[in-house]
Parts: structure tokens; C-alpha cells; sequence
């Protein structure tokens, strides 16, 4: 594996008296595609929340590369190079497509409180903006609603708003979550694309994408990694197939 960009190391997160996140260590290298799987409850969102600044562990470090950032807020850890998406699509529906893309670099290079006509005229922010949409197979919906796009299309309109920071590695959280099966293939496809000399950590619960996209899989029950390897060792582990994978793992 390549050298670290994301390390956990003994990560803890308590509410009050209540244990999340129990100890979590785990280590993404710099070109990797790495998912974390686990039954609904195992903490995966939170774990994500963590990684991104959302939250505060209890107790425990986050490196990315060799920087610690426990405790950054959202908006340093993106400018570290930490690019998050969430459950739920995180667009402006009523703007354009490319609206909505240029708000994203707008941000990247500190210019989201300019003025539109003056954004206009502003040729590194359009150029970026349209190469953003055709790398995601969307230049051609460019002048579109963006709330008029099918969900898939929504999903990778947050892909690119996501890929507007430049981000070493990339976290997404259910991208596939109510996709059809042609959905999902497509959006899988597009994924794999994007991520190309980047670092991926994906949440998602289709078996499917998960084992034919990801390099390495790890398996978070109860707030705990049980498991890390390949996906074939994955697989093949009985502790795993106990605690969540159940008959999928061998089908």
C-alpha cells in the first residue's frame, strides 16, 4: 500500500454516557479506494463526521498525511485537501448546473463573496467550472435547473462540487443510496474515473460496489473495525459474515 494520507488512531466518540466510536484505528493510503462497510447503527456516519470536523473525538488522533486535524473544523480540513459529500445530495436546486459548480470554485479560491457580473468576466473560475462538469459528464446539462436533473445526475453534480478543492482524498458517504441498478453502474463507473490519483473512503451498503470498486474494505460493528483486507479476504472472513455480510458474502 502507498503511503498514508488518512491515519485514525484509537479514535473514540462518546455522547454523554453513551460509546459510538470505541477505539477505531485505520490507515488510507495516498492512492487508495478504501470502504467502510458495517450494519445500520455500527457508527459509520459519525466515523465520517469525525474524519471531516462535523465532530470532535472524545479521544483518539486523525492525520491526514502527517497533520493532525482532530478537531479542525469542516472548513480547515477541506483546505488540508479532505473533500467530503453526504447522505443526502447537497446541491442548490434552484440555481443552474453551472451555477452551482462555480459556487464550489468560487470557494476554492476564496471568492464567494464577489460579485456575480464581476465572477462573470472571471476566465479561471469559468474554465475550471466547465472542466469540472465535462469530468463528471455534465457539460452538456450545464444551462439545466440543477433541481430538475435525475438523482444520478444530482449525484454527480455533488461529485464535482466535491473535486472543486482539489482534494487528496475524497469522502462519500451512501452515493449510491436510491439509485436504480443502471444508476448505480453509471455513477460506479464514474467514481472509479474521478478518483484517479486520489484517495477514496466510501461509505456505502451495495455489496456489489463495494467489493468491485474498493481496493480494501474494513468492517465497522458496534462502533469497532473487526476486520480490514481485500475484498476476497473480506469475503472470505467468518467473523464478517457472521456479524453483517450474511449470505451475500457468498453469493
Amino acid at each position: 500500500m502507498s503511503a498514508a494520507i488518512l491515519s485514525l488512531a484509537d479514535v473514540h466518540k462518546s455522547f454523554g454516557p453513551v460509546e459510538i466510536i470505541r477505539g477505531v484505528s485505520l490507515t488510507v493510503g495516498a492512492n487508495e479506494r478504501h470502504a467502510i462497510i458495517g450494519p445500520n447503527g455500527a457508527g459509520k456516519s459519525t466515523l465520517f463526521h469525525l474524519i471531516s470536523g462535523q465532530l470532535r473525538p472524545s479521544a483518539g488522533g486523525i492525520f491526514l498525511a502527517d497533520e493532525p486535524i482532530a478537531g479542525h473544523s469542516p472548513q480547515a480540513v477541506n483546505r488540508l485537501g479532505l473533500a467530503r459529500s453526504f447522505q443526502i445530495t447537497n446541491i442548490f436546486p434552484r440555481l443552474s448546473v453551472f451555477e452551482n459548480i462555480r459556487l464550489a470554485v468560487m470557494r476554492s479560491h476564496g471568492l464567494q463573496y464577489c460579485f456575480w457580473q464581476w465572477v462573470d468576466r472571471n476566465r479561471r473560475v469559468r474554465e475550471q467550472s466547465e472542466a469540472l462538469l465535462e469530468s463528471v459528464r455534465l457539460g452538456h446539462r450545464a444551462g439545466a435547473v440543477a433541481g430538475e436533473l435525475s438523482y444520478s445526475e444530482q449525484r454527480s453534480l455533488e461529485i464535482a462540487m466535491t473535486l472543486a478543492s482539489d482534494p487528496r482524498i475524497i469522502l462519500l458517504d451512501e452515493p449510491m443510496a436510491g439509485m436504480s441498478r443502471e444508476e448505480t453502474q453509471y455513477t460506479t463507473a464514474l467514481i472509479r474515473e474521478v478518483t484517479q490519483g486520489r484517495a477514496l473512503l466510501i461509505v456505502e451498503h451495495d455489496m456489489e460496489v463495494v467489493f468491485s470498486l474498493s481496493e480494501r474494505v474494513s468492517v465497522l460493528v458496534y462502533g469497532r473495525i473487526i476486520a480490514s483486507g481485500t475484498p476476497g479476504e473480506i469475503r472470505g472472513n467468518a467473523q464478517v459474515r457472521e456479524a453483517y455480510l450474511g449470505e451475500e458474502a457468498t453469493a
